[in-house]
């Protein structure tokens, strides 16, 4: 009987997805909204990179939810863990040499190459949640190579404040000079400079560091309950 409820299950599963591929307009778009993005995007909003122009200005409003939305986690997994006793102090093994090497000599470049992603993520692949998260797995390898050192959590939750202080005091300048939300009121520059695009590199420099400062704070509090 298990059986034969299990091979109706499968079929009518089947069958759903079936009919969901059907429905699915594969080849050309029959909306206009992407097309207008390719053609229009670096005109509109000076951003080489239409990912981000689409991430940060025509969806801006979204992408400070979505960024929201991780700052809730953090500080959930913060209330959650809070509440859990915690373990009493034992010695730590040290880390292998491959690791205890690649927390030092590593751990810089690491930081070097997340701040570069999101200081040129209107130009090329990448942006604030990228480079935020290559920074977080620095400090990953940190607590990995270097058991005995920790991130500074006054540090932490400043350049976590600033960053989302940041994108949202953009955001009312540009609906105090323009009308609406996110609007980008600083001259777009030329396409493929690094000082271009308005206001986009400087939301993603703070997304950046916002993503970067939680991701680490989740980790750190994960390791102090561990």
């Amino acid at each position: 009987m298990r059986r034969i409820i299990s091979i109706l299950l499968l079929v009518i599963v089947a069958f759903g997805i079936s009919l969901s591929l059907a429905k699915i307009p594969f080849g050309v778009p029959k909306t206009k909204v992407g097309k207008h993005y390719i053609n229009e995007g670096i005109k509109e909003t000076g951003a080489t990179n239409i990912v981000t122009s689409v991430v940060v200005s025509y969806r801006g409003f979204d992408t400070l939810g979505e960024v929201t939305v991780l700052f809730i986690v953090a500080i959930g997994l913060g209330a959650v863990l809070s509440t859990v006793r915690k373990k009493t102090m034992r010695e730590v093994a040290p880390a292998s040499l491959v690791l205890s090497t690649g927390c030092r000599v590593l751990f810089p470049l690491i930081l070097v190459f997340g701040t570069y992603v999101f200081i040129h993520g209107h130009l090329t692949p990448g942006g604030g949640f990228q480079g935020g998260a290559i920074i977080a797995s620095g400090f990953l390898l940190i607590y990995l190579g270097c058991r005995e050192k920790r991130i500074s959590q006054k540090a932490s939750k400043f350049a976590e404040s600033l960053g989302g202080l940041t994108f949202v005091v953009i955001g009312l300048l540009g609906l105090a000079f323009g009308g609406y939300f996110l609007l980008n009121f600083l001259p777009k520059g030329t396409a493929n400079a690094l000082f271009s695009a308005g206001i986009i590199p400087i939301i993603y420099i703070a997304i950046g560091f916002k993503v970067g400062s939680e991701l680490a704070s989740i980790i750190d509090n994960l390791i102090e309950a561990s």
